[in-house]
């Protein structure tokens, strides 16, 4: 499986660094020839437009031109018509009407120039700049898809390149899976939790019709003290003990949480992470000896001339900084030691897990039998209680707790849903704004609040997510978080 996650990873990482980054690049350059095409297709618009204005402009004046030459040949036309008129202001009126038919002209040929331009300006838009600018932008598009399909092209070439490996890990899987044994399991799983305690005789029936004869057989649960053999004692605590399918506290692990050493992640992405975990710590020792260079600098200052500082102000500072660098080390030290251990040069700690079990194994069930005869209490006599409770304690913590029939846990008030939550993670509920839930479980100072929503529904949520109110015989107060 570890394999077959590698070589997805190298498919990703091939995809990255052929793929996905030129086209990011190519991507940045289409947009700007399309903004540059968008930017010419506007401007071109634009002297269209403006080339229409002066058109318009040109048209009105020589509309108004003629009229006013009309007008003033109509005027000269009635002055001369009438005798009364002087003949100074007949001439005066056929010198007016000339002009105005001079203007007139003028404005006719200005029309008649800017309709010519404006004809000339609309053909070669309509007929050489609209038409080049599409055709910049669809060649532009048709790189675009000749890019996309050699892309699509890569990543097959990628992935061709690992389905060998692939089809040998599914190989692998599927071999791995054929040879499981379940009988085989069972046995490791019964040899690796088996107690080594031997069930006890049976008791022989005690004679108290005499008074002084009370005889207990030697194969019973409790010896005789002059014996000098161990006395199990029934009842109190140790013999609920004794069996494994009790009712046990369950540790509540606040789940979303990761491992320090990013154990629940396959070997190259923990090496990843561990390598830039370890990065990130010697940046900051660096940062922290820069910080302890400069202020040794300021303290040999402060000592050269005593008027600009006292020297000892610093101390308190530059050891702070040494026990910070220290720490930093230390952690340092230990992510390279599990960085180490999962490139190949530390041996893992599941083989050493295996060697020390492997050696607990093999003493196990002599040390369960001959620590029994070991202890005896202050009177001489002897009581296995204390042993018996702590060994089978392990039992019943570690045991599945398949058989177990828990009431669920009561509800200690409730709570009302400040925000939407969506809980991803193993163990979180989602809630939704406004939603009112049960509290079982308060913040225990981690920053989550286990609540529940029906029987079926519960699990943790950010405390800062809701507002709870706890009942009064649980709390005696109504909390706001």
């Amino acid at each position: 499986m570890n394999d077959y996650a590698g070589q997805h990873e190298v498919i990703s990482e091939n995809m990255t660094s052929q793929i996905t980054t030129d086209l990011a690049r190519f991507v940045q350059e289409l947009k700007q020839e399309r903004k540059s095409n968008f930017h010419d297709g506007r401007k071109a618009q634009q002297h269209m437009e403006t080339c229409w204005k002066q058109l318009e402009s040109s048209k009105r004046r020589f509309e108004r031109d003629c009229k006013e030459a009309d007008r003033a040949q109509q005027y000269f036309e009635k002055m001369d018509a009438d005798i009364n008129v002087t003949k100074a202001d007949v001439e005066k009126a056929r010198q007016q009407a000339q002009i105005r038919h001079q203007m007139a002209e003028d404005s006719k040929a200005d029309y008649s120039s800017s309709l010519q331009k404006f004809n000339q300006e609309q053909h070669e838009y309509y007929h050489t700049h609209i038409p080049s600018i599409f055709q910049k932008i669809q060649e532009m598009e048709e790189r675009r898809i000749v890019r996309i399909g050699e892309s699509m092209k890569t990543y097959a070439e990628v992935d061709r390149q690992v389905i060998p490996i692939i089809g040998k890990c599914l190989d692998g899987i599927v071999k791995a899976a054929e040879a499981i044994n379940q009988k085989s399991d069972s046995q490791l799983v019964i040899e690796a939790y088996k107690s080594g305690f031997e069930p006890p005789g049976d008791i022989e029936f005690e004679d108290y019709t005499q008074p002084m004869k009370r005889t207990v057989s030697d194969n019973s649960l409790s010896n005789s003290r002059g014996d000098g053999k161990p006395e199990l004692k029934f009842g109190g605590k140790s013999k609920g003990k004794l069996w494994p399918f009790i009712k046990k506290n369950k540790l509540s692990l606040k789940l979303g949480a990761t491992p320090e050493d990013f154990s629940n992640l396959p070997p190259e992405q923990r090496r990843k992470k561990l390598q830039q975990k370890v990065d990130e710590l010697n940046k900051e020792i660096q940062k922290e000896m820069d910080q302890r260079d400069a202020i040794t600098k300021m303290k040999d200052v402060y000592l050269k001339n005593p008027q600009m500082g006292d020297p000892a102000s610093l101390d308190h500072k530059l050891t702070e900084v040494s026990q910070n660098i220290e720490k930093l080390r230390l952690e340092a030290q230990k992510f390279e030691a599990w960085l180490a251990e999962v490139e190949g040069r530390l041996p893992a700690r599941g083989e050493q897990a295996r060697r020390q079990s492997g050696m607990y194994d093999g003493q196990g069930a002599p040390t369960a039998n001959s620590c029994a005869q070991d202890r005896e209490s202050p009177d001489g006599s002897y009581t296995e209680e204390r042993s018996q409770e702590n060994e089978v304690k392990v039992l019943a913590t570690d045991f599945d707790d398949e058989f177990d029939d828990e009431e669920p846990l009561p509800a200690i008030g409730t709570c009302k849903a400040l925000y939407t939550f969506e809980g991803q993670n193993e163990g979180t509920i989602s809630v939704i704004e406004g939603e009112i839930l049960y509290v079982i479980e308060e913040d225990k100072g981690d920053g989550w609040t286990r609540i529940r929503r029906n029987e079926d529904e519960e699990g943790y949520v950010p405390t800062s997510y809701v507002e709870v109110y706890l009942d009064k015989n649980a709390k005696g107060a109504k909390t706001y978080i």
